[in-house]
């Protein structure tokens, strides 16, 4: 068999699903922990929200829509919705920063990692970002 006849997509070797849970478990373990003390009303949470503009009655609601969206992301089943709220939360907090004149690199990488160990953890999605028109 020639290189040409060659899948795309192979097995992916069981370190690569292992390293894609190791990626997306440091991610979840920062996310929990921010929606706990925003949940739990934290005070250094609160001052940081402060310093952003974000005022200080909201950060439960904003914690709970956190911690729903990484929830979802944890279960295998549910881990694409997940991944598409948690994008959006990341893009929220992106915009959030940049209004704020503060460094916006953070939420950023934090979504390429979230995408990136996704990616490794799930044969699915790997099918699908190699063979996007099912080729």
């Amino acid at each position: 068999m020639t290189t040409q006849n060659m899948p795309l997509t192979t097995a992916r070797p069981q370190g690569a699903r292992w390293a894609g849970w190791i990626i997306n478990g440091l991610v979840i373990l920062f996310l929990l922990f921010d929606a706990i003390m925003k949940i739990f009303k934290e005070k250094h949470t609160i001052e940081a929200s402060a310093k952003l503009g974000w005022p200080a009655e909201q950060n439960q609601a904003i914690g709970l829509v956190l911690l729903v969206a990484t929830i979802l992301y944890v279960i295998p089943r549910t881990a694409l919705p997940g991944a598409i709220l948690l994008s959006a939360y990341l893009g929220g907090a992106v915009a959030i920063m940049v209004r704020a004149g503060e460094n916006f690199i953070f939420p950023i990488l934090f979504g390429i990692l979230l995408w990136v160990g996704f990616y490794f953890r799930n044969a699915k999605f790997r099918s699908l970002v190699a063979h996007p028109n099912g080729a």
